[in-house]
């Protein structure tokens, strides 16, 4: 329960984090770089402490740097545009339609066999709670007090829905259904890891992460040049803002998760995901004095019941591997 709290706390406050940084004169972009670099820096360590190697092979290299854009790169860099204009604790609630988006892109493609009527409704019922806080029937308001649906709620819903895809991306191309390599725990626990097709070496969760992270920073230094300077670099609390941002809600957090999944199983893990909106809408009120709405809590209600109604019934059984989908969710804060 304890790890449990910490780790709602540590992920549900990463939006206050880049709020705060935003105000002290970080932009987006470096804060996405620096969120990246700091994070992996953490993961590096873990692995390197757990012996777990990092991947070997273009072939690996090249899907971890397309699952680094579409997971970490992207998302972070929309989360931090979003939050620019929309209020940290709604940007909580907006990160938290990604299943939303994972079950239309399933039902899209074909790929999704699940359709039992609930979750339809569910898939439904969520959407219409960010159409209710937001209320673009409304006259304009502060998207800040979730009033209007401006670019900044685009950016936000964007970066959900490229978490989205990166999980598609990442179940198709960076799992496998082999046998677990030598020395592994079939439960996923610590040392649990597999097998590099290209290599024949063994690594795991841990590792596969730091290189997805330190492929992400690489991209997003990539479009440095084009993204100006900030005057926050010189702002102690600009600092101290990205550097929890990434040691603890970035690298720290995913560590959390993992030994989570490994001592209570993905169910306790998914339980998180629902506290993360109330804890980013909580932290955002109190410490930002951000506006909160009867209809701003209203739409949270409905959205996180659609997305409990899309997440009921079995899950199915996939053999961690090569970007393991619950280590991936590190990306997600």
């Amino acid at each position: 329960m304890v790890r449990m709290a910490v780790l709602a706390l540590l992920w549900g406050s990463g939006y206050l984090w880049t709020g705060l940084a935003l105000r002290h004169g970080l932009s987006p972009l470096h804060i996405t770089v620096a969120r990246a670099v700091l994070g992996a820096a953490v993961l590096l360590v873990l692995a390197r402490l757990a012996h777990q190697r990092l991947p070997r092979g273009a072939t690996t290299w090249r899907r971890i740097a397309v699952a680094a854009l579409l997971c970490n790169t992207l998302p972070f860099f929309l989360a931090a545009q979003g939050v620019r204009t929309v209020s940290t604790g709604l940007a909580g609630v907006l990160n938290a339609t990604t299943p939303l988006w994972s079950l239309l892109i399933g039902l899209a493609l074909g790929t999704e066999r699940d359709r039992r009527p609930v979750r339809l409704a569910g898939l439904l019922l969520g959407f219409a709670g960010v159409l209710l806080i937001f209320s673009p029937w409304r006259a304009p308001a502060s998207s800040a007090g979730g009033g209007s649906f401006g670019w900044g709620t685009l950016a936000l819903l964007g970066a959900a829905l490229s978490y989205a895809v990166a999980f598609a991306y990442m179940g198709r191309f960076l799992t496998t259904t082999g046998k677990e390599s030598p020395g592994n725990s079939p439960g996923g626990g610590p040392g649990s890891g597999s097998r590099d097709s290209g290599t024949g070496t063994g690594f795991g969760p841990l590792a596969v992460s730091a290189a997805q992270l330190s492929s992400a920073a690489g991209l997003g230094a990539l479009a440095l040049p084009a993204g100006g300077t900030s005057s926050g670099w010189t702002d102690p609390e600009a600092l101290v803002a990205v550097a929890i941002l990434g040691i603890l809600c970035t690298g720290v957090t995913f560590h959390l998760n993992y030994r989570l999944i490994a001592l209570e199983g993905p169910t306790a893990a998914a339980t998180v995901g629902y506290l993360l909106p109330v804890v980013s809408t909580v932290l955002g009120a109190l410490v930002l004095h951000e506006p909160l709405g009867m209809r701003t809590v209203a739409g949270m209600a409905v959205v996180l019941t659609g997305v409990h109604l899309t997440r009921r019934g079995p899950a199915p059984r996939v053999r961690p591997a090569v970007g393991d989908r619950k280590a991936t969710h590190l990306a997600k804060p």
